[in-house]
């Protein structure tokens, strides 16, 4: 059975490798700190494996989060001068490969999604499933940038195999504390929803949502979820509170709605928020930083007449189709 921790331990070591070439860098002011914080990270994906399977305390991962947060709000992890491509090169490799660049790309979602409907459904011998139950689509992201990788060596020939690794730590230093945002937030939608916010998101509900209607109750659902993720930043951090409070208990238990239909389609309508909330760094400050955008939150503008309309689809496509 391939597991989905050996892809969690590959990328443990992808970020503690990070870890070592910012500490050998001298030209980066914050290399300590910077050290410390991928360091942390990439051990903590090992560790990990070990608290789920109650073999470690949770509580020195607890302790790890905790430092993250600390060294993100010091201002870490901090740049070095980069290593790559220049202009001149970029502009040649574009006109030597044109189109072909984009094959390491497309490479992801065509294996992943062989992964997800394929792969998963394979049996070995003993009849035991060939990918760990319930990983099926993360194990085929792993295979996916892993044969991804490789597809670009042998396309691109670089001079050294450790070009990946300096190009993703560029990368990473460009996007800093935020490429952990995701994750963070996830968590975060999880202890509201254990604390009991999602309860208490439902109480005030009740009050807004007409008895008997459907209409309403799709709306307050896919808005919800909009302007939750809009607060949080992550439509995955919002999924749990919306779904405790409207979701499971008035969607699908007092109107019978299909669950599958109506959680699919209420994380798209939490994506639409994810297109004009700033707290979503990772999809909208990163790409202009990168891009060197004059406005910093010119994404989000540009996003915002589409996030809109397509929320009011979402809002229609619930009512239509779960019910």
């Amino acid at each position: 059975m391939i597991k989905v921790e050996w892809f969690y331990w590959l990328c443990g070591i992808f970020f503690v490798l990070i870890a070592l070439q910012v500490l050998n860098d001298r030209t980066n002011p914050k290399r300590v700190g910077s050290a410390a914080f991928w360091g942390i990270l990439g051990l903590s994906f090992g560790y990990g494996t070990f608290v789920v399977n109650k073999q470690a305390p949770s509580w020195l991962l607890g302790i790890a989060v905790i430092g993250l947060a600390v060294l993100a709000g010091s201002g870490f992890p901090g740049k070095g001068e980069e290593r790559t491509t220049t202009p001149a090169e970029r502009v040649h490799f574009a006109d030597r490969f044109g189109n072909k660049l984009f094959l390491p790309a497309l490479v992801i979602p065509v294996v992943a999604a062989i992964f997800g409907a394929w792969l998963a459904k394979v049996k070995l011998g003993d009849g035991k499933l060939l990918l760990q139950t319930g990983s099926a689509t993360i194990i085929g992201l792993g295979v996916a940038s892993i044969l991804a990788l490789i597809v670009g060596m042998v396309l691109l020939r670089p001079k050294s195999p450790a070009v990946p690794v300096h190009e993703g730590r560029r990368l990473l230093e460009h996007i800093g504390w935020a490429a952990i945002l995701p994750q963070m937030l996830a968590t975060l939608g999880l202890l509201f929803n254990t604390s009991g916010v999602g309860k208490a998101v439902g109480r005030v509900t009740d009050h807004l949502v007409p008895k008997g209607s459907l209409i309403a109750a799709v709306a307050l659902y896919c808005v919800g979820m909009a302007v939750f993720t809009i607060i949080m930043g992550n439509a995955f951090a919002a999924f749990p509170v919306m779904t405790a409070a409207v979701g499971w208990p008035l969607l699908h238990e007092q109107f019978h709605g299909t669950p599958a239909i109506i959680f699919a389609v209420g994380m798209l309508a939490g994506f639409c928020g994810t297109l004009c909330t700033p707290m979503a760094a990772n999809f909208n400050l990163v790409p202009a930083a990168l891009l060197e955008m004059k406005d910093q939150y010119g994404p989000i503008k540009a996003q915002i007449p589409t996030a809109i309309p397509l929320l009011g689809c979402n809002i229609l496509i619930m009512y239509f189709f779960a019910f």
